[in-house]
């Protein structure tokens, strides 16, 4: 049953090094200050999962808090690279980063089949790629009706999932509309799970389209208003443009953004 904590207690119940780490979110919702709590905090060796690492991941990275990154896809949207993360890549710079990449579809795939309790998806997403080649976890399958050889990836059950989302009522019932990602998939699949929210209400008012998380699947719950901000929240704030594209400047420079990370710290 999910219970209602601060950000700081939360991430420091939840969060622990070396786990592996999803913040999930999917253009709008993204768990930016559950991110940087876990910078504060000082957390490290953690293996980040994410279907669309953006900022908040070049940050953890920059910060030294990941070990491993396990994605689909990386960049600044609308700007660019990651400069934080091609430096970690490339020249090990705070530390080495390992990298395992995979398709959307594989990493969706991956979420369900851990929400699912199976160890592994099947999909045809692979075809006609290198993934496979260059990934350890994608193999080939034969389908045992068809005999179609078609791609195996393992499911993924995060330690602890991360997502943003408007409300919460006060029993714990999570409720987030707008565009969706596997935020309720990664949050299924993982063993510990946090929600930071926008506000706690008393009752949650119907939406269409809207998904709600029950309080049976939800570890803990965080009020903090603009917790998804430079991304959006549906219905609260617009996207900050100008936050992404002045982190573009900050992550190219090692010095700016080891004075962006101090005053992230203090």
């Amino acid at each position: 049953m999910a219970k209602v904590v601060s950000l700081s207690d939360a991430v420091a119940e939840l969060v622990h090094d070396g786990d592996t780490v999803a913040l999930e979110g999917f253009t709008h919702l993204i768990p930016v200050a559950a991110g940087q709590e876990i910078i504060r905090q000082g957390r490290r060796d953690l293996t980040l999962v994410r279907m669309t690492p953006d900022i908040v991941y070049d940050q953890l990275i920059g910060a030294g808090c990941a070990r491993k990154l396990i994605f689909s896809w990386g960049g600044n949207p609308g700007v660019g690279s990651l400069h934080r993360f091609r430096d970690a890549v490339q020249h090990s710079w705070p530390v080495p980063l390992e990298i395992e990449e995979h398709s959307h579809a594989g990493m969706a795939n991956r979420y369900v089949a851990g929400a699912s309790g199976l160890p592994f998806a099947v999909l045809r997403g692979y075809t006609g790629t290198d993934l496979a080649a260059q990934t350890e976890t994608i193999k080939p399958i034969t389908c045992p009706f068809t005999g179609e050889v078609l791609t195996a990836v393992p499911a993924l059950n995060p330690d602890v999932t991360i997502v943003h989302a408007q409300r919460v009522d006060r029993a714990g019932n999570v409720q987030l509309w707008g565009i969706a990602g596997v935020q309720k998939e990664a949050v299924l699949a993982a063993k510990r799970s946090l929600v930071t929210v926008e506000e706690i209400v008393d009752e949650l008012e119907p939406r269409p389209g809207a998904v709600v998380l029950p309080a049976w699947v939800v570890t803990a719950v965080a009020e903090v208003p603009g917790g998804a901000s430079p991304s959006y929240a549906a219905g609260y704030y617009e996207r900050d443009n100008g936050a992404y594209q002045a982190w573009d400047a900050i992550s190219r420079d090692r010095a700016e953004f080891t004075k962006w990370l101090a005053g992230v710290a203090a």
